[in-house]
């Protein structure tokens, strides 16, 4: 089963964006996926249009098991743990646990792969994907010391660079603190890419020279598109919303790249093609299958 947390310490990155479609990515492709919410601003619910009456915060307090607040088949193959603005109490609440920074492991330890050796009545997930605030507090550790591999979108501007850069040296005290957990960089995620925008220019740049960063970074990463904006609106997926748009073909290449359908060095070759070309130009890139539905912002 995998463990992913998507992360960055700065908000307004497309941090749950990339949470949901990561998640819902996995799921369109036949993975049993739970997406969890530990982010009390509670946005995956709104992108989806949940109203939970058992939330993160209690699965956390103890006050409801794990089956008590998940949501089934939010989408085929998805299931949800959302959150709500009740979770921010959480860091006083749990502020005196004994060993506090592991309670969402510990809460989670019952889960398995379908197929594994496991009591019967057992959750059975091939991913969880959990949305963290963004901040290095207490339920962001929580995420970090479940996780296996994080995710760590970055939006073009150079504070999401810092942003970034801060996130990784919280993720670093995590693996000095607990150096018998699993923690990797899966990947670096640029977002609201604009093809002729000098900010995005720059702030690949500094991405690229970042030593912990450029070995990790996705190209083209995900660009600019309002249906994204649309597809939040409307409580959809981008997949559902425009499946033909540049955001639907740039999150399926991400969901290629974490399934590893393809080998990473090819795709990386193929992202820096694209986005060389598409800086020469400064023009509009189209999806895969040269369709458009939306101009770029």
């Amino acid at each position: 089963m995998r463990k992913l947390a998507v992360v960055n310490m700065k908000g307004g990155v497309g941090k749950t964006t990339t949470a949901v479609h990561l998640a819902a990515g996995l799921a369109r492709r036949g993975a049993r996926v739970l997406l969890i919410d530990a982010d009390p601003q509670g946005n995956v619910a709104h992108t989806l249009r949940l109203r939970p009456t058992r939330s993160f915060e209690h699965l956390m307090t103890g006050e409801a098991t794990l089956a008590d607040v998940t949501l089934p088949a939010v989408r085929p193959n998805l299931d949800v743990v959302a959150a709500t603005p009740a979770a921010f109490a959480l860091e006083r609440r749990l502020g005196g646990e004994t060993q506090r920074e592991t309670i969402l492991a510990r809460r989670l330890r019952h889960l398995h792969t379908p197929g594994a050796a496991s009591p019967s009545d057992s959750p059975r997930y091939d991913a969880v994907v959990v949305d963290c605030s963004p901040a290095m507090n207490l339920l962001t550790y929580n995420a970090l010391l479940f996780a296996e591999e994080i995710v760590v979108p970055v939006s073009m501007d150079l504070m999401a660079v810092i942003g970034a850069r801060q996130t990784l040296q919280g993720v670093e005290q995590v693996r000095e603190l607990w150096p018998e957990r699993r923690l990797d960089l899966l990947a670096v995620l640029p977002t609201f890419v604009h093809s002729g925008n000098h900010a995005t220019r720059a702030t690949f740049d500094a991405l690229e020279q970042d030593a912990g960063i450029a070995s990790r970074l996705i190209r083209p990463g995900i660009r600019q598109c309002i249906d994204l904006n649309y597809s939040t609106a409307s409580h959809q997926t981008i997949w559902e919303y425009a499946p033909k748009s540049r955001a639907a073909a740039d999150y399926s290449n991400f969901i290629d790249f974490v399934e590893g359908t393809g080998t990473s060095s090819a795709y990386a070759q193929a992202s820096r093609r694209e986005t060389a070309s598409t800086f020469r130009s400064e023009g509009v890139s189209t999806p895969a299958d040269g369709t458009q539905t939306q101009a770029e912002i």
